[in-house]
């Protein structure tokens, strides 16, 4: 027994000093540091570093072409070498109130802050996170003392695959202890995303929760897919273990055409008003193309329609260099369909500097043409988290009312 006691008491000390190394053991500069002006500095330590930069979405941007298409890119910021090899860089102007990513770049090879702990995970990139407050949007993006939602990592059948895959659903809080039954909003994301994407890149769980807490948005089901339909789940969480890849997917129409598994799965399992008049869609870049066709296909099962900086793209199937699939066909016709349902919402929204811009404006000069209405929404920038985000919170507040 006394043995057992040592052991016991041994394997107590030796994790108190593990815990203890990974407190102590922290990194003893501080970055990002935000300053009273704004301005951001950030700093670290690299002794026998040649060449540190700082690159994120604060940082300004330049034109160039990057493979045939012009695009508006970031900058890199020169870190310089200071006292004991900590390299500094302080932004040359304030910094936009926004929720940021950034890394450093060692000698030509791409690192995170190991000054900061908050990461995300964007398709097989991890980058670090930056706040910078001042604007009430930012609120939103934050955890706030409101009620919150419950957020479930569920599976469900898929028979066009032929096994389960997963999903995220977020309940609006209450849901547990009341007997009402609720709207649903389908939430998708863009190529080389998951079921992950919109909670932690695009903050869609704190989002939700402050907007329905406040009174601006309708408390309800919102529904975070995987649009790529060979995969069970996000890398990691299937049962192949499989690591990040290219995360890019092939548009094949077999997810869009059968979106009545997931639609169906909710209703079974969910307190949800099953009908057209209680339920929306909408995705951003392959999210908003998935929406797009999605709704027209079935003009029956949405009512409300957001299309966030949404690849739409007309060939003579619908689709350019897409496959011949019926949900892809008569474009012009299942459009014209779709809004002979007169849906109660349908939104467009894109950055000025959105390489998918001229496509998005194409397909609103048909909706002009042909008298079909639509609510649009511009803004400043490009393909980024940033703008959807906004997206997000511009939407939601419309659905349901």
């Amino acid at each position: 027994m006394k043995k057992l006691f040592f052991f016991i008491a041994l394997f107590a000390a030796v994790s108190s000093v593990q815990a203890q190394q990974a407190l102590f053991g922290a990194s003893k500069v501080v970055s990002p540091e935000i300053n009273s002006d704004k301005t951001v500095t950030f700093r670290l330590v690299a002794p026998k570093a040649v060449t540190v930069e700082v690159k994120g979405e604060f940082m300004p941007t330049e034109t160039r072409m990057v493979n045939g298409r012009t695009m508006e890119v970031e900058t890199y910021g020169q870190m310089k070498e200071g006292k004991d090899g900590v390299w500094e860089y302080t932004t040359p102007k304030p910094v936009a109130p926004e929720m940021y990513t950034y890394s450093f770049i060692v000698d030509g090879r791409t690192t995170n802050d190991p000054s900061n702990v908050y990461l995300k995970r964007d398709m097989a990139t991890l980058t670090n996170i930056l706040y910078v407050d001042g604007d009430p949007r930012i609120d939103l993006y934050k955890v706030q003392a409101v009620p919150h939602g419950t957020v479930t990592k569920m599976w469900y059948p898929s028979a066009c695959q032929g096994f389960d895959r997963r999903l995220t659903v977020y309940t609006p809080a209450g849901y547990e202890t009341s007997k009402k039954k609720y709207p649903v909003f389908y939430l998708l994301h863009g190529a080389g995303g998951d079921e992950e994407s919109w909670c932690t890149q695009g903050r869609a769980i704190q989002i939700m929760d402050n907007l329905i807490a406040s009174g601006k948005a309708e408390p309800m089901i919102v529904v975070i897919t995987n649009g790529n339909i060979t995969q069970e789940a996000a890398p990691g969480f299937g049962s192949d273990n499989a690591m990040p890849g290219t995360g890019l997917t092939r548009v094949t129409g077999v997810w869009e055409t059968n979106f009545t598994e997931v639609v169906n799965f909710i209703d079974k399992n969910f307190r949800t008003i099953p009908k057209k008049q209680s339920r929306a869609i909408a995705g951003l870049s392959m999210g908003g193309f998935h929406s797009l066709h999605i709704s027209k296909y079935y003009p029956d099962m949405f009512n409300y329609v957001g299309l966030f900086s949404a690849a739409i793209t007309m060939g003579a199937n619908g689709v350019s260099n897409g496959p011949d699939v019926p949900i892809y066909r008569d474009f012009e016709g299942t459009l014209k369909n779709f809004f002979s349902k007169k849906p109660a919402l349908y939104y467009i929204a894109i950055g000025k500097t959105d390489f998918l811009y001229n496509a998005n404006k194409d397909f609103r000069a048909l909706l002009d043409k042909e008298g079909y209405p639509y609510e649009y929404l511009e803004t400043d920038g490009g393909h980024i988290w940033k703008n959807w985000r906004i997206y997000l919170t511009e939407f939601a507040p419309k659905l349901f009312k």
